[in-house]
């Protein structure tokens, strides 16, 4: 059993840091002013026609209920803009960090952003990030990240050498599933990304990546798929995440025939190119 401690944690890991209202409290809507306390005036019955008073405007959504369509049109609309005015990476994170359209930043520790080296051409797209990646700050951090680098050295690759991107920079909390609103506000972000980056090559690694960007899910031996970015179509590689592969080992046979898939075809460009990509 979990000793008060842990459960405390636990506890912290899914957001919660209030237990005792009896009603859901969002903490990310504007402060009202408080409320001046008094004495309760004695109540006073109705008349029989009188209609009751209508809630005021600030009480009239629910906690936590969706807004309206045309807002949640505006925060995607807003993410576009500014992954379209930045005009190189560096930017783009700054515009990334200063975006208030998405609640995930208010409750995440760190912004992920794309890490590592896009001037290879090859770009690795992960899933949304977890608790390792939000303390760390990096993308595939924790356990799935040192099973990434093993996986890149066994074909003669490096994480400094190719280009790692998170699905969304923001991690959800207590590793929810993301929300379709928080999917749309996010996503400009990650095609501005590869915009910039200019990859030759992609990898998606996870269902989500996979889904999001080739319109297909990753079922059976899905192989290369073609993500269109920038007007132009790259070859994709769609394979299963890490993670996944440490809760279903004998996944790994199908992750090293994707590796192999990866390394003949980087092979077969380097030489028609005259350039390779290796480890660093």
């Amino acid at each position: 059993m979990l000793d008060a401690l842990a459960l405390l944690r636990l506890q912290i890991e899914w957001g919660a840091d209030e237990a005792l209202d009896e009603a859901p409290l969002d903490r990310l809507l504007p402060r009202a002013e408080p409320e001046r306390r008094h004495a309760p005036e004695p109540r006073r019955p109705l008349a029989p026609d009188a209609a009751s008073p209508p809630a005021p405007a600030a009480r009239r959504m629910a906690p936590g209920a969706a807004p309206p369509p045309r807002a949640l049109r505006g925060q995607a609309e807003e993410a576009g803009r500014l992954a379209e005015s930045a005009a190189d990476l560096p930017a783009l994170r700054t515009a990334m960090a200063g975006f208030a359209g998405c609640s995930l930043r208010d409750t995440a520790t760190n912004l992920i952003f794309a890490e590592g080296d896009p001037t290879p051409g090859l770009v690795v797209v992960g899933e949304v990030p977890d608790a390792d990646e939000d303390r760390a700050g990096h993308p595939f951090a924790g356990r799935p990240g040192l099973l990434l680098d093993r996986m890149l050295d066994s074909i003669g690759l490096a994480r400094t050498g190719v280009l790692l991107v998170p699905l969304i920079p923001w991690r959800p909390p207590g590793d929810r599933k993301p929300s379709e609103i928080e999917l749309e506000a996010c996503l400009p972000f990650l095609h501005r990304i590869l915009e910039l980056a200019g990859p030759r090559r992609l990898v998606l690694m996870g269902h989500r990546p996979v889904q999001l960007l080739t319109g297909a899910p990753l079922r059976g031996d899905p192989g290369w798929r073609e993500v269109p970015v920038g007007g132009r179509p790259v070859p994709a590689l769609c394979m299963r995440h890490p993670g996944t592969l440490l809760t279903n080992p004998a996944a790994k046979r199908d992750a090293w025939r994707d590796l192999l898939r990866l390394r003949k075809a980087l092979d077969e460009a380097a030489a028609a190119e005259g350039s390779v990509i290796t480890s660093p």
